[in-house]
């Protein structure tokens, strides 16, 4: 620990200082005995006084939480030295608050003595914060010198997104031959039914629609689709973000990836990120626990990086966008580049589909007539960019408020009836 002088030590020794300087100044004796208690207590206080030894560290259960919910965590403290009065305090990044205890307290500890102080973190919003170290301050028992410390290291805690339900997500137009849950338009080995053929030599017995056979007095069997999986390309807009009034439309799309991360996980399905804008962030598709985990560490990165580049997607690397992948794009058309992106990615043949993370509530349209008028100029361009990407055969729709799984359905129907969403 630190040590320094306290108030107490200091106003001694002027005290101290000055009855010795009066005493040869004035020639008065007496001025040096009344400052003999002073200078007695600076001394043997000084003399007495030992490092208390202070230790301490956060103890947090894990490192990984959601956002918006308690963690019990304790602050362990100890002093090989007894401590009148230890002073504590907790050093918190603003986007954790605590829910039980005080960021400051005091409390005394006996030689050799641990204590464990609970403390209830709560996160405020996702992220990867580093809590700061708990700052100790302890003084001797004349108050004359003051130990101060840093307890601990510095830890992260990762806050994941809350969870959003969905009951449906978007279907690919194309599968993979693997083995998963999305039904495919080829026939094979499945569940769903797919057509009436007859009989041929090799076919199992068990295919046999007995009731169809009946009727037409030959044998027929079933012919069903088959289940494979798809890989889903999650395309987060990174350029720029959006906040007012306590939402930022950035963290809304990743809580919307993390969801649909999560969804297209379940049901057997590879799942990959690019997080396109200042900073480059890219996760090839995986399957399993282990690839959700890492596409959410990796949404936690995201961040908008001011950049004035012209960025192709050309940069993303090729193992990322395989073959016949859906790219799903979480976006506020706010910046031309991610658009252009998309429409390049339509031209090259994927499945593209975006969600609108809406924007508009978020902007005031401005006291003065010219800005207004740039507001609607501005609402006049978004509509210009939807029309863009429709024309391509893109599905889009707005999330504004509300669940998402409804904003999904939109997409869905207009991928049902779009010609050019069928290529």
């Amino acid at each position: 620990m630190t040590r320094r002088g306290g108030p107490r030590l200091v106003g001694f020794a002027v005290l101290a200082a000055l009855g010795l300087l009066g005493a040869l100044a004035l020639r008065r004796p007496e001025l040096a005995v009344a400052a003999a208690p002073f200078a007695l207590v600076l001394v043997l206080g000084t003399r007495l006084a030992r490092d208390p030894g202070v230790a301490g560290e956060l103890l947090l259960p894990s490192e990984r939480t959601l956002e918006d919910t308690e963690v019990a965590a304790d602050l362990r403290v100890e002093a090989s030295r007894p401590v009148d009065r230890l002073e504590l305090y907790l050093e918190l990044p603003p986007e954790i608050e605590l829910v039980e205890g005080t960021a400051a307290r005091a409390i005394r500890l006996r030689a050799e003595e641990e204590r464990e102080l609970p403390v209830a973190l709560r996160c405020a919003t996702w992220g990867s914060f580093q809590l700061g170290t708990v700052r100790a301050r302890a003084r001797d028992p004349f108050r004359l010198v003051t130990w101060e410390a840093r307890l601990g290291s510095r830890q992260r805690l990762k806050a994941y997104p809350r969870e959003i339900t969905l009951r449906r997500i978007l279907a690919p137009v194309a599968t993979q031959p693997f083995v998963g849950s999305e039904v495919s338009r080829t026939k094979g080995d499945g569940i769903e039914y797919a057509d009436l053929r007859d009989f041929v030599p090799g076919d199992r017995v068990r295919t046999i629609n007995w009731r169809a056979s009946a009727r037409r007095r030959n044998l027929v069997v079933n012919e069903r689709h088959a289940e494979q999986n798809t890989d889903v390309v999650l395309f987060v807009d990174s350029f720029v973000d959006v906040r007012a009034a306590g939402r930022s439309v950035l963290e809304d799309a990743v809580r919307a990836a993390a969801a649909l991360a999560t969804r297209y996980l379940a049901r057997r399905n590879r799942v990959g990120l690019v997080g396109f804008g200042g900073i480059l962030r890219w996760l090839r598709p995986g399957l399993g626990a282990t690839q959700r985990y890492h596409l959410i560490e990796t949404l936690l990165e995201t961040g908008v990086e001011p950049t004035y580049t012209w960025r192709h997607v050309d940069v993303i690397p090729a193992r990322v966008l395989t073959p016949n992948s859906l790219v799903l794009a979480l976006t506020p058309l706010v910046d031309p580049r991610f658009v252009t992106a998309l429409e390049d990615l339509r031209g090259r043949r994927f499945d593209v589909a975006a969600v609108e993370i809406d924007p508009v509530p978020l902007v005031e349209p401005g006291r003065t007539e010219i800005e207004r008028g740039a507001y609607r100029l501005w609402l006049l361009e978004r509509e210009v960019l939807r029309s863009r990407l429709q024309a391509q055969g893109i599905g889009l729709a707005t999330w504004t408020e509300g669940e998402l799984e409804n904003v999904l359905e939109e997409v869905r129907t207009y991928r049902r009836y779009s010609r050019l969403a069928r290529v």
